[in-house]
């Protein structure tokens, strides 16, 4: 038998209290914890004389925060990083996605003494991103499509489109946001997107892409209708799907592979109901969360679109598709944008 690999973390937090909490609670997941700070300067320092596995780090700290510090990390000494947060205010959820959004990869809510719950959630977390190789980031951005490389959808493809569904996991915060921000505020194709975060930051998650973007973007209710401009996600720990007359149905079906909200629910309700005026759209992220539901649309002649690898922070559910053979376009973050782009041109057109 092989025995699994020792991971190395280094642990940040300002508080003593959560430092020698989180200390004892991944020492005894079997963890080697290496450097224990408590600013953004001191993350900084510890990853580069340490070179960890991983980084539990908080993002509200003084002097430098942790998002200040996951952008010199990613840019100067890439590495996996996990933001551990107290709190689920408004001010810190936006400066968690944030850190998400420049190479941090994972939320997650800071455990009490006793909740076993949140402790297992983290450990879990730590030892799934531990796993990930993460690549430098120059800027915040990623790099933008030439131009000669964007593609204009088939004459008359997008015309028909009535609802467009997007999966997402680790990394997709960032590239939700990138795809979707250039988009106008009546975009006029509905858009449902399910995104894996950790329980208690779906409310945070969807008031910060709101705020990076033109559209709307709400947590969805049941019975809700899809709209034009606006973007919905699930709440907390439910399945988000759809019926037969085309409303929001929220489910507590049981989670696939251990999640929920899992994107299947969605892409097999869309395959069922919606077919060929679907659009189904996977991106990064780990398993292969999705993959079943967009070869369903696919084979109900929806459009379907993986991310391609090298913009993947973990090229985990796209790949599942593609061996499928589930989807009819592999493109980068900036084309997928562009489509989208050029759809609201060709509804627009058909309207005139």
């Amino acid at each position: 038998m092989i025995a699994k690999k020792e991971i190395r973390i280094v642990v940040v937090d300002d508080s003593q209290t959560a430092r020698e909490l989180l200390v004892a609670l991944y020492e005894s997941a079997g963890f080697r914890v290496v450097g224990v700070g408590k600013t953004g300067e001191d993350a900084i320092q510890l990853v580069i004389k340490h070179n960890p596995d991983v980084v539990s780090m908080d993002v509200v700290m003084p002097k430098m925060d942790g998002l200040d510090a996951t952008r010199v990390i990613m840019r100067e000494h890439p590495t996996p990083i996990v933001v551990v947060t107290a709190s689920l205010m408004r001010a810190d959820t936006d400066l968690a996605f944030e850190a998400l959004k420049v190479g941090a990869l994972a939320a997650v809510q800071k455990p009490g003494i006793e909740d076993p719950e949140t402790c297992e959630r983290l450990i879990e977390t730590i030892r799934l991103m531990a796993s990930v190789h993460v690549i430098r980031r120059w800027s915040e951005d990623k790099p933008h499509a030439k131009a000669g490389d964007l593609i204009s959808p088939p004459t008359g493809s997008g015309k028909n489109i009535r609802l467009i569904g997007i999966a997402s996991s680790t990394g997709g915060p960032g590239v939700l946001a990138q795809i979707l921000k250039p988009l106008p505020r009546h975009f006029p194709i509905p858009i449902l997107i399910v995104q894996h975060v950790t329980n208690g930051f779906a409310t945070g998650l969807a008031e910060w892409l709101h705020e990076q973007m033109n559209l709307d973007v709400a947590l969805a209710g049941h019975g809700d209708m899809p709209k034009a401009g606006l973007v919905l996600l699930p709440p907390d720990d439910y399945h988000m799907q759809l019926n037969k007359n085309g409303a929001i149905e929220l489910s507590k079906a049981p989670p696939y592979k251990g999640l929920r909200p899992s994107a299947n629910y969605l892409f097999n309700s869309m395959a069922r109901f919606y077919g060929a005026g679907g659009m189904g759209i996977i991106l990064t992220g780990m398993g292969d969360d999705g993959a079943e539901g967009i070869e369903a649309m696919y084979r109900t002649g929806a459009f379907t679109i993986a991310q391609d690898e090298d913009s993947c922070v973990v090229y985990g559910m796209p790949a599942e598709a593609v061996k499928r053979n589930a989807v009819k376009r592999v493109l980068n973050p900036d084309q997928i944008s562009e489509y989208l782009m050029n759809l609201a041109v060709q509804r627009e057109e058909k309207q005139i």
